[in-house]
């Protein structure tokens, strides 16, 4: 494993081998990943929460969504580009400066989890947020579940927002096999 793969540098070492190999594989230290499979996506239908999906280069909802992911890692930093049927979204995913959080940039957001194993699972806590380079205070982030697992062998996400006063800005759930994996 290369000293400066991003999750494994983030989640203990002692729990990194206790993931499911399929959450390994998808974040771990391949410098190109492609996978493929599907999605549900889902999200309020009214113009506020259509107008910030949009802001923030979110898909819009829509049913069994194929679903392309491809994974580029230079150093430490990943830019994850997934292709849904109803948009695409891309973010930049880096340690932040105090080298405890995961920082996953999404257009003009910064988000900042931790990370930790919750048996072959990857649970992702948010803990702040900065829009266009300031801090948005905690509650206004809502709450966002997101979890990274294996089921049957392929890698299954979870990711539901919900926001204050706007309701469900996005949820996407799915699962994608790696077709092309190379250091």
């Amino acid at each position: 494993m290369s000293p400066h793969a991003l999750f494994p540098a983030l989640i203990s070492p002692t729990d990194w081998p206790l993931l499911a190999n399929a959450v390994q594989r998808m974040h771990g230290s391949s410098r190109h990943v492609h996978a493929r499979g599907m999605a549900q996506v889902e999200g309020a239908s009214h113009f506020p929460a259509k107008l910030l999906r949009r802001l923030l280069g979110l898909p819009e909802p829509g049913k069994d969504q194929p679903l392309e992911l491809t994974i580029e890692r230079e150093g430490g930093r990943e830019t994850w580009t997934r292709l849904f049927e109803n948009g695409q979204m891309r973010s930049t995913l880096e340690r932040s400066a105090d080298g405890k959080h995961l920082r996953e940039q999404l257009g003009p957001m910064a988000l900042y989890f931790t990370l930790s194993r919750d048996g072959e699972t990857i649970d992702w806590q948010l803990k702040r947020g900065r829009f266009l380079g300031l801090p948005v205070p905690r509650a206004l982030l809502g709450s966002v579940l997101s979890r990274s697992t294996a089921e049957h062998g392929r890698y299954v996400f979870h990711i539901d927002t919900r926001l204050p006063l706007l309701g469900q800005l996005i949820a996407y759930r799915g699962w994608l096999e790696i077709t092309d994996e190379r250091e």
